[in-house]
């Protein structure tokens, strides 16, 4: 019988680092681990990282002086504490991790956590960040059975052969990657016996997603929503991230026919001039982003579009951020995640000349107020709307429930704790900078679970 034993995971970063962390969970239970919230108790803390974000290193070595303090301290009572460095930072350093910072036990890569129970159990210090030849996918075990959230991530595809010149991705996640459409729809299956009504599947391009189906052919991102679709227990259908080479005419059409594939697409353009999409290695000009921001509005006419922007990539000039400026007017972007170019060690990017640090926050700045303003004027084109949210966690303050519209905005309103995991009808009748306020209007969603509507 397995000794009880906690693991602390900090996660860092994207959608999918969130979807490896439970998986990390479910495959250290079988020694005996349970997930806790408090690192202080823990016999084993994880940090799950990310490369992506400026100085994503040096915030990981700032956390592991933290954690060094907490396994000292567990020392002197006795007691044993692991430190394992995982994710992209874990990928990207490998051996320099151990050697600015020796009291961690292990550094695995994203591709091969599968392996943290036999790492993990050997107990020597190592560095595992090799691309492993195996699938990892068919070494996890079922996801744990456990009470879901109604919304949950499912990773379908991992990797990158795109090569854009600032990205990481290709070095620390590999090539692309997708799973099986067999051991997608178990898993989905799983997750919905759980409770899950909302499922947002999840790759570094989750688009050019091309796994083996039961026919023995491979199957697109399209084809798989639709056998998603066909399941009774879920109700919405997302993806993210998309990339604009890989948005086929199956998966644009999609977006008008599947009543289940929410009105959201996340769509990066990083930048609106064709000169620096070019440096970028895009593969893409502004006028073909457009036409194909004008395509898939055209199958849906209500989707909410939001995006990735970089400001001060390597020889950006005023002019070139303007046209960025202009795209985002003409477009019209529901979100947007804007960022300062920041070079990646080993990526073509870091080698080009460096744009000022003073001009690419000024950019930034005006960016941001631009990306503000047509955010604010989306959610303040819901009110008045009746719209349906899945009601997903307590709100914050005392008988409100929080959820999601179908375009990804939270929404709050007054309404019992058993509306959670449900969908009802909500009036909106205010929004806020980040947030919308309604009023619920479906009769059946204040009746408890155990009476029957009608």
């Amino acid at each position: 019988m397995s000794v009880s034993k906690k693991v602390f995971i900090k996660t860092y970063g994207c959608q999918m680092n969130v979807y490896d962390s439970a998986r990390m969970a479910d495959v250290l239970a079988p020694l005996g681990f349970s997930r806790t919230e408090e690192p202080e108790g823990a016999e084993l803390v994880i940090l799950n990282t990310c490369h992506i974000r400026e100085k994503a290193a040096e915030k990981v070595y700032s956390e592991l002086g933290r954690v060094r303090q907490l396994k000292e301290q567990r020392k002197l009572a006795g007691l044993e504490t692991k430190i394992v460095v995982a994710g992209c930072v874990a990928q990207a350093e490998g051996q320099e991790i151990i050697a600015r910072a020796p009291m961690v036990d292990l550094v695995i890569g994203p591709q091969s956590y599968h392996r943290l129970p036999e790492l993990v159990a050997r107990g020597m210090q190592s560095v595992e960040t090799e691309f492993p030849a195996e699938d990892k996918f068919a070494h996890l075990p079922e996801r744990a059975a456990r009470r879901a959230n109604p919304s949950a991530f499912l990773t379908v595809q991992e990797g990158c052969d795109k090569f854009c010149t600032f990205c990481v991705v290709p070095y620390t996640r590999g090539a692309e990657f997708s799973r099986g459409v067999d051991a997608v729809v178990a898993e989905a299956e799983r997750l919905a016996s759980s409770g899950v009504r909302e499922l947002t599947l999840l790759g570094q391009n989750v688009n050019a997603y091309h796994g083996d189906g039961p026919d023995g052919r491979a199957w697109s991102l399209a084809r798989l929503i639709k056998l998603l679709a066909e399941m009774p227990s879920i109700d919405r259908i997302r993806y993210t991230t998309s990339h604009p080479r890989d948005m086929d005419d199956d998966l644009i059409a999609l977006h008008g026919d599947e009543e289940k594939l929410m009105p959201y697409l996340h769509l990066p353009f990083q930048s609106g001039a064709d000169r620096i999409l070019a440096a970028m290695n895009r593969g893409h000009s502004a006028a073909a982003y457009e036409t194909l921001v004008g395509r898939v509005r055209e199958a849906r006419p209500d989707i909410a579009l939001s995006t990735d922007i970089i400001v001060g990539f390597p020889g950006e000039t005023d002019e070139d951020f303007g046209e960025t400026l202009a795209l985002v007017d003409r477009v019209g972007f529901a979100q947007a995640f804007t960022f300062k170019y920041s070079a990646r060690p080993g990526t073509p990017a870091a080698e080009m000349s460096q744009v000022p640090e003073e001009v690419k926050a000024q950019r930034l700045e005006r960016l941001q107020a631009t990306i503000e303003n047509c955010a604010r004027s989306f959610d303040a084109g819901q009110v008045g709307k009746r719209l349906p949210v899945l009601f997903e966690r307590k709100g914050r303050k005392t008988g409100q429930v929080a959820g999601r519209s179908p375009y990804l905005q939270a929404v709050h309103a007054e309404g019992p704790d058993s509306l959670i995991g449900q969908i009802a009808e909500v009036d909106i009748v205010a929004s806020g900078p980040n947030s919308l306020t309604g009023v619920i209007k479906s009769e059946f969603a204040w009746r408890e679970p155990n009476q029957a509507a009608g």
